[in-house]
């Protein structure tokens, strides 16, 4: 397994300067992941350098962009990219994961013990339902990184956002440019292109009701 050292080098492009609590933190977070990734598919990349730097660095990029605060939706975790990979920026960070699959869910719930998590909720619901169910929730913000239909996420999530609240996502610069097609209630900030990412993005959408 990689070391402090090795995990400071590898995110060095993304310029986080995390504490050696909080990459601590990513070691243990990084482990559960390299082996449960042998038992069930969580992720098609297996080299844990790899992860560090195409999993970690790029979802706690948003961390250099904004100051989460409050509580977060994230869409679609898959294995809590990014949405619980950003506790480590933001520990104090109220979450709720959404993830319809029942074994990435036992992963997650995992990973938020081991690394001491509090206030996760992983959720089997998609967006929809969670908006549905849920009715005006005032999230403060929302993230998905592997969505594909960012037109009904990005629709569905005013839903569940309060007035302020920030739609972030990790879209390649192509999709990025149609968002602000969706809804005039989004207003986009302009990208933030991520490290090592080729055409990968953050863009990061502020929620104003009319």
């Amino acid at each position: 397994m990689l070391d402090e050292a090795t995990i400071r080098d590898l995110l060095r492009p993304f310029d986080l300067g995390l504490s050696s609590s909080q990459v601590g933190t990513l070691l243990a977070y990084l482990d559960l992941l390299m082996r449960w990734n042998k038992k069930i598919n969580l992720t098609s990349i297996r080299s844990p350098e790899q992860a560090v730097t195409r999993h970690f660095g790029e979802s706690l990029f948003l961390a250099r962009r904004v100051q989460l605060v409050g509580n977060l939706l994230d869409v679609g975790s898959g294995a809590g990219f990014p949405g619980l990979a950003l506790r480590i920026a933001f520990p104090e960070l109220q979450t709720t994961l959404l993830e319809p699959v029942a074994k990435k869910r036992a992963f997650l719930k995992e990973v938020a013990r081991t690394c001491g998590f509090a206030s996760v909720d992983v959720r089997p619901e998609r967006l929809e339902d969670f908006a549905r169910l849920n009715p005006n929730p005032g999230l403060d913000s929302l993230t998905a990184r592997a969505v594909g239909d960012h037109r009904s996420l990005v629709l569905e999530g005013t839903k569940v956002l309060r007035p302020g609240g920030r739609v972030c996502l990790w879209v390649g610069h192509e999709q990025g440019k149609l968002l602000g097609a969706y809804t005039n209630q989004v207003h986009w900030e302009e990208p933030a292109k991520i490290p090592m990412g080729l055409e990968r993005e953050i863009w990061i959408g502020n929620y104003r009701p009319m």
